[in-house]
């Protein structure tokens, strides 16, 4: 008697989505841009991060993922622009010291991070579009630059700006109200004043990326939870999150329904106030110029 295969979750979810496939999104390269620095955990952003998720997305739909914590090799020159914990302990090595030694520190700084930045660079230039999360209370140099120079050559970015809520603050702000400890009170203002700590329910972007991005290419969440049981995810911060504000407009379903539609969207013109597709989405049909 034989048995059949069970499918995985991700064959499952490729197989559903080719009984209507159009396949915009097949073949399509997509790099995941967001803060990296100073992130809570590297280690952890690395392994089990909103990349790593949204990349096994990505691939169910026949797209090429470029990762900047997974960069590719490249031909010839293959430690060139690898990131990891080897580069996160030079940064340390960092000092404005006015000396020979001083001065060749920087320089490895330098020389290695460009290497970097040049491979990052590279990623986005090659991709059709690009995914940023950009929360607004995580320091990044980097995502900005890559959204600016995708933004350059016309091509899309999907923008990601979730909520921002600290729970843990809130509640160390209660506790001492009422324990009535007014030196903790005047501890709390201050480290609110240095660092700062500011809330954005809302998840309101930068004024600034507004216009930069277009109005129709932010969303306020991934959208996980209706894909966290055919991935098996393990729930972490991000699905709290989302629990607490769920998105109104998540990121994963409007992928989805993109790559089925087998067409670009559509942008705001400004000049009728018509919806009008969006011709930043040149996906090059290569397969078809192939077969002919």
């Amino acid at each position: 008697m034989s048995s059949m295969k069970q499918s995985s979750p991700q064959e499952a979810l490729e197989a559903s989505l080719a009984e209507n496939r159009p396949g915009f999104l097949k073949n399509a390269r997509v790099y995941l841009s967001g803060p990296m620095d100073f992130v809570h955990s590297r280690k952890e952003e690395k392994k089990r991060g909103w990349r790593v998720r949204v990349g096994q997305f990505l691939k169910t739909l026949g797209a090429t993922v470029f990762d900047p914590w997974s960069k590719p090799s490249v031909l010839g020159m293959y430690d060139y622009g690898r990131e990891g914990e080897k580069s996160a302990r030079l940064r340390q090595t960092w000092t404005f010291e006015q000396t020979e030694k001083g001065r060749q520190a920087r320089k490895q700084c330098c020389d290695t991070f460009r290497e970097i930045m040049h491979l990052d660079l590279r990623m986005v230039d090659i991709s059709d579009f690009v995914i940023a999360y950009s929360p607004t209370n995580i320091y990044s140099v980097g995502t900005p630059h890559e959204i600016i120079v995708a933004t350059q050559q016309h091509k899309p970015v999907l923008f990601v700006s979730p909520p921002v809520s600290f729970t843990a603050l809130e509640h160390l702000r209660k506790h001492l109200e009422e324990k009535q400890d007014e030196k903790g009170q005047l501890l709390l203002a201050d480290l609110e004043r240095q660092v700062p700590i500011k809330s954005n329910p809302g998840g309101v972007p930068s004024l600034w990326y507004m216009p930069l991005v277009g109005g129709e290419n932010f969303f306020d969440g991934f959208g996980f939870a209706r894909y966290r049981d055919q991935f098996e995810w393990t729930p972490d911060p991000v699905d709290r999150l989302e629990e607490k504000f769920p998105p109104a407009r998540p990121l994963l379903p409007f992928l989805e329904q993109l790559h089925r539609k087998g067409k670009a969207p559509e942008k705001r013109d400004p000049v009728s106030g018509k919806m009008v597709p969006d011709d930043d989405w040149l996906l090059l049909d290569l397969a078809r110029q192939n077969r002919t």
